[in-house]
């Protein structure tokens, strides 16, 4: 008896010894597999991110079909059904002169429908009312006066900037930094490629544009210089490389005068006073030289209506300076038409505006674009990106002005957006512009879709 109790008991023992071996197996095997598949995931996202960041954000951009005219005036009607022009108001209206111009001008806030963990977008709309050029402000999330890194896309300041200083002595962009052209060096700020005589060190180059005109006077644009912002902490004090672009001579020489400037050289951007560390005890996550959407666009937006708003004029800027920053014009590249900001490297916007405007997903969005304004469409843009080990994020940025002639009696507007993602390295900035272009999407379907016009 004792025996066949204790076979029974023996069995038993075995028995669940057994089964708990089997899910022993089964839960460490399942374990296994959802460690893997999150690896797998993991690997799939930063491989998409790194495509999206080749084929993307670095791509040579789309070219409109006509190029012949070097226009920055975008054709804009005045009798379009579109919108009304108590919606929008002009300079004189605004009074940008004065300090808190951001509580006079029209604006809506919370106008695109993105949440502020989706990004940062800001639009400054513009139109020809009776009154004359007029804009209407609109962002997402009430995102417009948040600081960030703007990365490469805030060079375009160092070089007006430093073009602004050298018109004091009758030198504008239309002339030689030693032996190149500052159409050449402008434009492989945007294309990093070389270009002319360019040698394509967009960093350096761009260095060395705000080493000429000072950090002090730079800073100075944003505030009583210029801009009159209300944000004080918007600042450019920093810099994008060590190496410093060194032309031939220290010499200015216009192209189209006998006048010449010799301009400030510096080994690097730290010899200047008015230069801060990245993490100075007043930069915060930011950095040294954080801008706001609201920021950078209407830096853009008084360049690009410099023609036909004199009261918002960056001071001794002239309309040729900006045509070389846009187009540039005079440019010693026999491989290229134009230059400047056209050639500002990056597809998200205009496959954007593209499918905004078509109503369709794009397969070929310069085709659509050239269909719908004959062929005459601009977008101007510089693109900055860059993974941040301060904050662990991969982060974009686009700032753009874009003209669509024809369309819904000619579209204007100037663009300033920002995304991030938590990651390290340039797939985490893949996924930051996989994440742009779906704030792009949202905002430039509310924008420019004829079925969702806002008023």
């Amino acid at each position: 008896m004792m025996n066949k109790v204790f076979l029974v008991y023996t069995y038993t023992l075995i028995n669940y010894y057994m089964k708990t071996l089997k899910f022993t197996l089964l839960y460490f095997g399942l374990l296994f597999l959802s460690i893997s598949q999150a690896f797998a995931d993991s690997s799939s996202s930063s491989n998409k991110g790194q495509v999206y960041y080749d084929k993307v954000m670095g791509a040579e951009p789309y070219l409109p079909a006509n190029i012949s005219d070097s226009f920055i005036s975008c054709p804009l009607s005045t009798s379009s059904s579109r919108v009304i022009d108590k919606d929008y108001r002009t300079s004189q209206q605004v009074n940008y002169q004065d300090a808190n111009w951001e509580q006079r001008i029209a604006s809506d806030w919370d106008s695109f429908d993105v949440a502020a963990d989706q990004g940062r977008v800001l639009v400054i709309d513009f139109h020809q009312s009776r009154q004359g050029l007029a804009y209407r402000y609109l962002a997402n999330a009430q995102t417009q006066d948040q600081l960030y890194e703007p990365w490469s896309s805030s060079k375009i300041m160092a070089f007006t900037a430093a073009v602004a200083k050298a018109r004091q002595k009758g030198v504008g962009a239309t002339s030689l930094a030693g032996d190149t052209p500052l159409a050449d060096l402008i434009t492989s700020i945007h294309s990093y490629q070389p270009f002319g005589a360019a040698d394509g060190n967009s960093n350096a180059i761009a260095t060395y544009f705000l080493n000429t005109v000072g950090r002090d006077k730079a800073t100075a644009l944003f505030h009583n210089g210029w801009l009159q912002l209300a944000n004080p902490l918007v600042r450019f004090r920093g810099s994008y490389a060590v190496k410093v672009f060194k032309p031939r001579s220290a010499i200015w020489q216009s192209t189209i005068s006998a006048n010449k400037v010799t301009m400030p050289e510096l080994e690097k951007g730290s010899d200047d006073p008015g230069y801060q560390s990245y993490r100075c005890e007043d930069c915060g996550l930011t950095g040294n030289k954080p801008m706001t959407t609201l920021a950078q666009a209407e830096w853009l937006k008084r360049l690009a209506s410099h023609e036909r708003d004199e009261l918002t004029r960056q001071p001794h800027i002239q309309a040729s300076d900006i045509e070389v920053l846009f187009y540039g014009t005079g440019h010693s590249d026999p491989q290229h038409q134009v230059g400047g900001m056209l050639q500002g490297i990056g597809l998200m916007l205009s496959r954007a505006v593209a499918k905004a405007i078509s109503g369709l997903p794009m397969n070929a969005p310069k085709a659509v674009l050239d269909k719908m304004t004959q062929g005459k469409w601009r977008i101007w843009q510089k693109s900055g990106s860059g993974p941040s080990e301060t904050r662990g994020t991969g982060e974009s940025v686009v700032l753009a002005h874009v003209c669509l002639p024809d369309y819904q009696g000619g579209r204007e507007f100037t663009l300033a957006a920002q995304t991030s993602v938590v990651g390290e390295g340039e797939s985490s900035v893949g996924q930051a512009g996989m994440k742009m272009q779906a704030l792009l999407n949202q905002a430039m379907g509310q924008l420019l879709s004829q079925n969702n016009q806002q008023h």
